[in-house]
């Protein structure tokens, strides 16, 4: 097990990322409160937070919270562009670079002290550097874990830098929430405060077998690890994802059986290309959902032999969706989302029996290639024709 004995790894995250490029971008932005997106939020301004305006919010919601706020439509091509000119600083600070997505990363600085300085000049230096050469404010967490790297960087929002030096990490991290630990959801925030553990210094009090008959074997384990300061994870160059998502906020209009299923469709097929392009297969489908009073769950199905293929999956999509139709029912529907797991290279395998004989990897292959060469809309499937095109996310690629 490695651990650092020096705080030399950074995590950079952006502030704020969509908004801020909008105010980088229109100057009569900068100091208002601005949402993005148009039917749900998909980022708001530090302004518009502070009225309350959360992401993935319904507009009419945030518009009540926040009536003067200036709601702009996404320019994911902005921020594509932008997101590349950050991560352009970060290889240029380090090599080692491990993004998380497009608008952060953990740096490892270690091994710069005689070119580059400490980590707390370099991370400061890579401050000025964005928001000189990008035009853009971002925060970032110095520490000796990459689990205190992101923790700092999430108290020092917005635009600010905060180091933990090795001798202070308790003292700095026991005060907290538990929600700061990973892994702290609503259920376990729950379970976990009614036993009044209410801080993360209350969790490192409580043992470790204590903890996993309060929230399981594996989930126990790691809350006690991180409350004690344990994360012997290294910065990873080139890391390859561990699933492969998308996921699609409805709103909170009510959505019938066959508008769901067009939803389910288009989120399928966005997904398995990205599975493709790749290079990869997957073994096990997660369905997640959220519900009209904000709770989630989530179905899974694995599948005996790892595939990538659009039909196939989306036939177990359906499924999952199928025995899920009661709750949505009763419950309503505000998000839906599928991701890939148990990921695989797609190496040459061998095919179970029966063979396919109607050609499902030479269909998925041919439309791929016809919209690399000519468009997403230049072949789609008939359910979503005449359907407005989801918005796509901009992400690292895969």
């Amino acid at each position: 097990m490695f651990v650092a004995s020096l705080a030399t790894i950074l995590h950079a995250d952006l502030d704020a990322f969509y908004a801020s490029v909008e105010q980088r971008d229109d100057p009569d932005l900068r100091g208002k409160p601005v949402i993005v997106g148009m039917g749900v939020v998909l980022a708001a301004s530090y302004e518009a937070k502070a009225r309350g305006v959360r992401t993935a919010m319904g507009g009419r919601q945030a518009r009540r919270l926040c009536p003067d706020a200036v709601v702009v439509s996404p320019r994911m091509s902005a921020y594509s562009a932008a997101s590349d000119a950050v991560f352009d600083v970060f290889r240029r600070t380090t090599p080692l670079v491990e993004g998380l997505s497009i608008d952060e990363a953990f740096l490892e600085v270690g091994g710069l002290a005689k070119i580059s300085g400490s980590p707390p000049e370099i991370a400061a230096r890579l401050r000025t550097d964005v928001m000189r050469t990008v035009g853009l404010p971002i925060t970032v967490g110095v520490a000796r874990t990459k689990f205190l790297a992101k923790v700092a960087s999430a108290v020092a929002k917005p635009n600010g830098l905060l180091v933990v030096e090795p001798d202070r990490e308790l003292a700095f991290l026991h005060p907290l929430p538990i929600e700061r630990l990973w892994g702290v959801g609503e259920k376990t925030a729950v379970k976990l405060r009614q036993r009044g553990i209410v801080t993360v210094g209350d969790v490192a009090q409580v043992a470790e077998r204590s903890l996993v008959a309060i929230v399981g074997p594996a989930a126990g384990r790691h809350l006690h690890a991180l409350a004690i300061g344990r994360d012997p994870r290294r910065v990873v160059v080139g890391q390859r994802r561990h699933s492969i998502g998308s996921q699609h906020a409805l709103g909170s209009r009510h959505r019938t059986p066959a508008e769901l299923d067009a939803v389910l469709v288009g989120i399928v097929d966005r997904v398995t290309r990205r599975l493709r392009a790749a290079r990869r297969v997957a073994r096990t489908v997660v369905l997640r959902l959220r519900f009209d009073d904000y709770t989630r769950a989530t179905r899974s199905h694995t599948l005996a032999e790892p595939t990538s293929h659009t039909g196939q999956l989306l036939t177990v999509t359906r499924n999952l969706v199928a025995a899920t139709a009661p709750t949505i029912e009763q419950r309503g529907l505000t998000l839906l989302g599928v991701a890939l797991s148990n990921l695989e290279d797609d190496d040459p395998l061998q095919l179970p029996l029966p063979i396919d004989r109607h050609g499902g990897s030479a269909l998925d292959a041919t439309v791929d290639d016809v919209r690399n060469r000519f468009g997403n809309r230049a072949v789609t499937r008939a359910v979503l024709l005449n359907r407005d095109e989801a918005i796509v996310m901009p992400m690292l690629p895969d």
